[in-house]
């Protein structure tokens, strides 16, 4: 509804005043629109009433006088555009109809002789000739808003003044409304009789019910169909509302009746739940359910209402009602299971001879619990381990890492490719993680490409049992069908997965890891699933490692200490960056090899014969060179020892043996950085002694990171610029450096006796060593290179040989040097 027409002007200056501005809106509020859309060509007389008011001629319902101070109200309903409701007092002119005009009646010719005009009674009309009305129609058609120039335009060629033209076209607009509304009312109202025949027939069959069972006339005693529809409804409210209640009462370890909110009846939600199933009603029931499972004490704080789960992927409220409530009953029964998990020791789990971990027994493990992701697929294996470590970090700052999804992924670069949370279904209590439940989606990986990337969509559960006290659950949402969330990876499930972290007095955290995975091993290489059934691939053993060198590495590197044995020519503004600098090459290497992060396209699949191939276009973002870059990956099993192979390899003394960036000579550490007590994590910077001293204004150097734990290690390096570094050393964004990471992965190859895998052919065939029987290790190496600068240029068979032959080059220098060929 448009309100253009009652835009009050001035004061008015007659002697009506203001009294009769408002007495004129209020007669001409109870004028409905049809009256003025059928009134008559002629002019009809205001009542006597009016006449002391306006002090004017007679008014006309279908024309108006403008008066001074009063809006526009011979055309209500009329939406005018920004000039055409109170100009000036010669637009105040008269129009009859699309045909007649009062010729000559203006606003000032009404003020000046008033007398003259109240004593004639009428006024003389022009009627407009046929050729002007359908000139004018034609003109309306194509411009139903013509500006002044439009209306002088026409008002020439048809012999009308200005105002007419204005006039006729306001008129005609009103005409064209009036027109819509009535073709709209009666399509409302056929409308309006098809509803009451249906309405009318459902009531006939609602007074005579069929039986379903007998198919005769149902009985149901005194009560009417209303009364009998509403104790139905009833009846199921009360069902859901106490599957609310023994849901909310998990959370919160107390009775749903003793919180000072109580239910807010009459919620129009809950007509949402009428006729469904029970999963209906949790989005309906406008209930605070605290997140407030105890462990030791109870938490008290309430949760605001739960929101509803965002439907942008297509579902309705009750798909969306439905897999919320599944979300939280299956959020719930996860973290009973991983508290239980972490509490029971035997007979539920068996130590390993390391006593690092410890497997779960299978048996006893569905003796005692039922299956919370459904049956486990034939073809799936199950890895679950459980290990305890300490790290340096409160639990609040671990929960907030884990909660994010970017720093989740740069703690365990490592081990997770990519992560992104899909929904949140609750954002916690308090200004705290609390409660907070949260749809995920991440791809884990191993750094070789003889493992798939595992690809799992879960829920992550967040709950604080008590002071310092949290737990984080992972369960995989395979489960749940009806909508975008029943998609199924068939690779892969995560079964209750996470930690529980307990703070220290001491500043550390305890912290038991539980890992349980179901995953189908057909396409993994035999060589490494001795490593994932041992948890060293993906297991509990491998994400506490990880978290103890990672979190001892964040506490060194932000110290504004520098540990024993560095060189103090860099200060802590420049250790930071160059850490960062560090972090973001081991992510892009961990990237290269798994094919993740970025959009790879596969040109060699790769074996255990020969290297997988695959390549990318850089089109030079920060931190990238521009052009065609190839990421190469092998993997070889080598008979001695990850600690052996894992220290020949970070040596500078010996790498000029199979590294080609040295030059044939010995390299030189301009400066070190430990990250840990373990001298094997360290950061530094290698300068070639080949390369003259006075040349390294336009040389380059190389960046080098180590890391080593019970799982593995890691060694990643890449060739930076020196102007570019001295900007980083000095604490300068170290995005500006530009790199292409290469490394090596090495893991233990879990075998019984040490021999490598049982092959006769390949590169994991069993060779013989100098000593005879060491333990032996599987060795991933990986390049990234620049092989042409254009983004457009396509690969060529040449730079594949290149590139095949660099890490046959490199993997033979390093048989040779450890003498294992």
């Amino acid at each position: 509804m448009s309100f253009g027409g009652f835009i009050g002007g001035g004061s008015s200056g007659g002697g009506g005043g203001d009294a009769g501005l408002m007495m004129a809106d209020n007669l001409y509020s109870t004028i409905p629109t049809s009256a003025l859309a059928h009134t008559q060509p002629h002019m009809v007389s205001p009542p006597p009433m009016v006449q002391p008011i306006f002090n004017s001629s007679p008014l006309s319902l279908a024309v108006k006088p403008k008066m001074e101070g009063a809006g526009d109200m011979g055309l209500i309903g009329e939406n005018f555009g920004p000039g055409d409701a109170d100009k000036s007092k010669e637009e105040e002119y008269e129009s009859r109809s699309g045909s007649d005009n009062i010729e000559g009646a203006s606003g000032d010719d009404q003020d000046t002789q008033g007398d003259k005009a109240s004593s004639s009674g009428r006024k003389k009309y022009h009627r407009h000739t046929p050729f002007q009305i359908q000139e004018l129609e034609a003109s309306f058609k194509e411009n139903p808003h013509p500006d002044e120039k439009a209306r002088l335009e026409l008002g020439r060629r048809l012999n009308l003044e200005s105002k007419q033209v204005k006039f006729w076209f306001q008129n005609r607009r009103t005409q064209m409304k009036t027109q819509m509304e009535r073709h709209e009312n009666n399509m409302l109202k056929q409308e309006n009789d098809k509803l009451r025949i249906e309405n009318i027939a459902m009531k006939e069959a609602m007074r005579n019910p069929v039986c379903s069972n007998c198919g005769g006339a149902a009985a149901l005693g005194e009560i009417s169909i209303e009364e009998h529809h509403l104790r139905i409804e009833n009846a199921r409210l009360r069902d859901e509302l106490s599957r609310i209640c023994g849901l909310a009462n998990k959370f919160l370890g107390r009775p749903l009746s003793s919180l000072a909110s109580p239910i807010a009846p009459g919620n129009s939600d809950l007509e949402l739940a009428v006729g469904r199933n029970a999963f209906a009603a949790l989005s309906s029931v406008g209930t605070p359910v605290p997140m407030g499972l105890d462990f030791t004490s109870a938490v008290t704080n309430p949760l605001p209402i739960l929101p509803t789960i965002r439907s942008s992927m297509g579902m309705t409220s009750f798909d969306v009602s439905i897999d919320k409530s599944m979300y939280l009953e299956l959020a719930v029964a996860a973290m009973d299971e991983l508290l239980k998990l972490a509490q029971i020791d035997n007979p539920l789990w068996f130590r390993s001879l390391d006593g690092f971990s410890e497997t779960l027994n299978l048996e006893e493990y569905n003796r005692v619990f039922p299956p919370c992701v459904g049956t486990k697929p034939s073809n799936f294996v199950t890895e679950a381990t459980k290990a305890t470590g300490t790290v340096i970090i409160n639990s609040t700052s671990l929960v907030e890492i884990l909660m994010d999804p970017n720093r989740w992924t740069e703690l365990f670069s490592c081990m997770i490719g990519r992560a992104s949370t899909i929904d949140v279904v609750t954002d916690g209590t308090g200004g705290t993680r609390n409660g907070a439940l949260q749809l995920m989606h991440a791809e884990f990986q191993v750094l070789s490409p003889l493992v798939p990337v595992r690809e799992v969509k879960f829920l992550r559960f967040c709950k604080q049992h008590a002071e310092g006290f949290w737990a984080v659950v992972d369960v995989s949402v395979d489960s749940i069908r009806g909508g975008p969330s029943a998609q199924i990876f068939s690779d892969c499930r995560r079964l209750p997965s996470g930690c529980i972290v307990q703070d220290m007095p001491n500043g550390y955290a305890k912290v038991i890891w539980v890992e349980h995975m179901e995953y189908d091993d057909s396409n993994v290489h035999q060589s490494y699933r001795p490593l994932l059934r041992s948890g060293l691939g993906f297991g509990a053993q491998k994400w506490v490692a990880t978290l103890e060198r990672q979190c001892e590495c964040l506490a060194v590197i932000t110290s504004s200490t520098v540990p024993g044995g560095d060189h103090g020519v860099i200060s802590p503004s420049g250790r930071r960056s160059i850490a960062k600098l560090a972090q973001r090459m081991t992510h892009n290497f961990c990237a290269g090899v798994c094919a993740t992060v970025y959009k790879w396209e596969v040109v060699q699949v790769g074996n255990a014969d020969e290297a997988k191939l695959v390549m990318r276009k850089s089109m030079g973002n920060p931190g990238e060179p521009p052009g065609v870059v190839l990421s190469a990956t092998s993997t070889v099993w080598m008979p001695v020892s990850e600690q052996r192979l894992f220290d020949f390899l970070r040596n500078e003394q010996t790498r000029s043996q199979w590294d080609v960036l040295s030059h044939d000579g010995a390299m030189q550490q301009m400066f070190h950085i430990a990250k840990g007590q373990d001298l094997g994590n360290s950061i530094s910077l290698l300068r070639s002694s080949a390369t003259s001293p006075n040349s390294n204004q336009n040389g380059m150097l190389i960046l080098q990171e180590t890391s080593t734990d019970v799982s593995g290690s890691l060694i990643v390096y890449a060739a930076v610029d020196i102007p570019a570094m001295n900007v980083v050393m000095s604490g300068g964004d170290s995005s500006c450096v530009v790199l292409l990471p290469s490394g090596f992965s090495i893991v233990p190859d879990c075998y019984p006796d040490s021999a490598g895998p049982n092959s006769s052919s390949g590169n994991f065939a069993k060779e013989a060593t100098a000593g005879g029987g060491s333990n032996g290790c599987l060795l991933t190496v990986g390049f990234q290179i620049l092989v042409n600068s254009l983004p457009a240029s396509k690969l060529t068979l040449e730079s594949i040989d290149t590139v095949n032959a660099l890490i046959g080059r490199t993997l033979q220098g390093i048989r040779s040097a450890l003498e294992c060929s």
